[in-house]
């Protein structure tokens, strides 16, 4: 009795579905399926010509795998050696400027949802003004040099520590937390340093992470800070190392004014666009790896950050 019972209820409780219904919901199958496929498609495309012989990759016809595999196109991005150091640049900056944007960002963010700080609306709309306006290029170039931060390896820091956009992110975040919870740790005799440290950063694991992934992925993608502001090709990223390879091969590429030089050139296995895709792979791969850490927090950290105003 008990198990028709339950039979019963569960044939009650089950949701029926009519034609419609699963016609819809194939079509959205279909339509994600078909998205998914549209953006894996360039991946695939860039990966078969990174692994694929520059010349043959000219004639066309790539799509998923390559023709004529070969891996001249990374030894020629990895020849000279520099690619390793500006590799090395590259993470202490992703590393040490993530690490201190975050801290500098939280303590602002925290500090700008205290209800009883003084002049916040005005701190709020001083900071906001930064989002619309900035002195441009040569301001910045000026102040960096007064700041003795031109050829320096924290001209890639310093200048970023703090985005807008991120501190009023998670400030809203911030927001969204009871207040009292703040209160009872005051009553326990808690400072704001500690009230920030012990309960603010443990419950905002997920805005912290989806920021910092923010600012890791800007700090390794940016090549324009070394390209203007540092003159010493050491304290290079990789990001304007291969910038600057790339700009040389295709100045080569242009000056052929010899017919050796054309036959030589023809006779090599790599081209230009061959190049551009394996510094594609080069300067992708690394930063892809540290999504699958953060995944689980950046849905939830990117909306609770946005939706709330």
């Amino acid at each position: 009795m008990k198990g028709m019972k339950t039979n019963g209820s569960s044939q009650r409780n089950k949701i029926k579905t009519n034609k419609t219904d699963a016609l819809v919901q194939f079509v959205i199958y279909l339509l994600v399926i078909l998205l998914c496929l549209v953006i894996l498609f360039p991946c695939l495309n860039v990966l078969a010509l990174s692994f694929n012989d520059g010349q043959d990759a000219a004639r066309g016809g790539i799509w998923f795998w390559p023709r004529e595999f070969t891996l001249d196109n990374f030894r020629e991005v990895f020849k000279d050696g520099s690619i390793m150091a500006a590799y090395g640049i590259s993470i202490a900056r992703t590393v040490i400027g993530t690490v201190l944007s975050l801290f500098i960002t939280s303590l602002a963010a925290f500090s700008l949802k205290q209800q009883d700080l003084p002049a916040r609306k005005l701190i709020t709309v001083l900071i906001t003004f930064t989002m619309l306006f900035s002195g441009g290029m040569i301001p910045t170039y000026i102040q960096y040099k007064n700041l003795h931060l031109l050829n320096s390896f924290w001209v890639y820091v310093v200048p970023s520590l703090v985005s807008v956009t991120y501190l009023l992110m998670m400030r809203t975040f911030f927001e969204g937390i009871p207040d009292s919870l703040e209160e009872s740790a005051k009553l326990d005799g808690c400072g704001y340093f500690q009230i920030y440290a012990r309960i603010m950063m443990p419950l905002s694991k997920p805005v912290i992470a989806v920021v910092g992934l923010y600012i890791a992925v800007n700090h390794w993608n940016d090549w324009f800070a070394g390209a203007f502001y540092v003159n010493d090709s050491a304290l290079w990223p990789v990001q304007t190392v291969l910038q600057n390879m790339l700009t040389k091969s295709m100045s080569q590429q242009q000056q052929v004014t010899s017919v050796a030089q054309a036959l030589a050139q023809s006779a090599a296995s790599t081209t230009t666009d061959s190049l551009k895709m394996a510094a594609v792979i080069v300067t992708t791969v690394p930063i892809l790896c540290v999504y699958p850490f953060v995944q689980k927090y950046f849905a939830k950290g990117a909306m609770i950050g946005a939706v709330k105003g």
